[in-house]
């Protein structure tokens, strides 16, 4: 009689982190996030009971991981500033192209953190506005340098994300190309939006 192999005991303890990157590497080899939780349980050689003690649905999990997402978006704005001391401008650019990186190289990724499929609770968490407050908090700076235009910071922030995600979408899905908007389009864009923010 054969027998089936056991699933590995899990010892340490870190289900919760180890179920949220297997996930990421599924989303990430698969490009969506139509796997089931038996599925990364499976993956992550545990029982398929062993995710609902972290995680009651695949819903929260998918939470979870766009809110990961969120907090390397956050960091990869913070990291973005130049070493040397940069103008505002300087420093508006550097992160929006910093923005459009990480949606490139993390393509699923960056389409689950803006999928309805994560929940409007992910979008208003603190880790998700965090990562919107860096561009807040450089357009404040901008305004007590009198540098920005006056107005709602927020607000004028939102309008730099919506062209900024809309340039990073195009851009994933190979429609920002040379061939339609022409050479040197995110510097042109950006220097268009920035010249929109000063006074």
């Amino acid at each position: 009689m054969t027998r089936r192999p056991q699933k590995k005991p899990y010892h340490h303890g870190d289900l919760r982190r180890v179920l949220v990157e297997t996930a990421e590497t599924m989303l990430r080899e698969d490009g969506r996030f139509q796997f089931t939780l038996r599925e990364v349980a499976r993956r992550a050689e545990v029982s398929h009971a062993a995710p609902y003690n972290h995680f009651p649905d695949k819903s929260a999990l998918l939470a979870e991981l766009g809110m990961v997402g969120f907090d390397r978006l956050r960091e990869a704005l913070v990291a973005s500033r130049p070493k040397k001391v940069p103008t505002l401008r300087e420093e508006f650019v550097e992160m929006s192209r910093a923005y459009v990186s990480f949606g490139v190289e993390n393509p699923a990724l960056y389409r689950l953190m803006f999928s309805p499929d994560v929940g409007s609770d992910v979008h208003l968490s603190e880790r998700a506005v965090s990562a919107f407050r860096v561009l807040v908090e450089l357009l404040e700076r901008g305004q007590q340098d009198g540098v920005v235009r006056k107005g709602a910071a927020r607000t004028l922030s939102a309008a730099c994300w919506a062209q900024v995600h809309g340039i990073t979408m195009l851009t994933i899905d190979g429609l920002f190309m040379p061939e339609t908007v022409g050479a040197g389009a995110l510097e042109t864009a950006l220097a268009v939006l920035f010249e929109g923010l000063e006074r």
